[in-house]
């Protein structure tokens, strides 16, 4: 997913989209890619924003498809693109996150969990980035909250199956709004594999902390 505006990005996001943000000699958006290409069979990414510079930036990377979302919210691809007829599951990632991950072992939870219409994948609650503190009892989330907190919260990544959210629930765009359909169902789950590692960024700042020049080392007199 990368069709967002960035603002918290500003003055760098006026000029460029957020994913295309620079991050360690490359970009967000190639970084994510290159991340997953090898357990990943298929890459698909939302554009919005200054899609155009976005989509052929992306297409250098050899992306399955580009699903222009603008002026759409979040969730409105997994009802109005092709991937609604995709009855298998597909892992959604945001651009602003730099993770690792246990590809194996959250694959087969997800099979262990009966393939669930959707099942997110939390991190602990990290300070000054914002999140959906999530409930749960067995696996299943109960509620989502961004007032009561929680050890866990939402980071952004999920493995969805859009054919069985199409069937399950009615159309929005907005991912709060597909998710507590699903509570209501029971088919909003949370993971117990955590990612190995996890960032988001949200500021320009910091971006420029991780693409800051390591100091030249001290030469010690002796």
């Amino acid at each position: 997913m990368a069709a967002g505006r960035g603002q918290r990005m500003l003055p760098l996001t006026m000029e460029t989209p957020k994913a295309m943000a620079p991050y360690l000699g490359s970009t967000l958006i190639r970084h994510g890619i290159a991340g997953v290409r090898e357990h990943v069979p298929e890459v698909h990414v939302t554009i919005g924003y200054k899609g155009a510079m976005l989509a052929e930036h992306v297409i250098e990377e050899g992306v399955r498809s580009i699903f222009n979302t603008e002026g759409h919210g979040n969730a409105w691809w997994v009802y109005n693109t092709a991937l609604k007829f995709l009855n298998e599951p597909i892992l959604v990632l945001t651009c602003d996150n730099v993770v690792e991950l246990d590809f194996a072992r959250l694959e087969a939870e997800y099979d262990g969990l009966g393939n669930p219409a959707c099942m997110v994948v939390p991190v602990t609650p990290v300070p000054g980035i914002d999140g959906d503190y999530i409930f749960e009892e067995d696996n299943v989330v109960t509620e989502l909250s961004r007032l009561k907190k929680s050890p866990m919260y939402c980071s952004g990544i999920q493995v969805l199956n859009c054919a069985a959210i199409n069937r399950l629930t009615e159309a929005g765009e907005d991912f709060h709004h597909l998710w507590r359909q699903l509570i209501a169902r029971r088919q909003l789950l949370a993971s117990r594999v955590y990612p190995k590692r996890w960032s988001s960024f949200d500021t320009a700042s910091q971006l420029n902390g991780i693409n800051a020049p390591a100091p030249a080392p001290v030469k010690c007199e002796q």
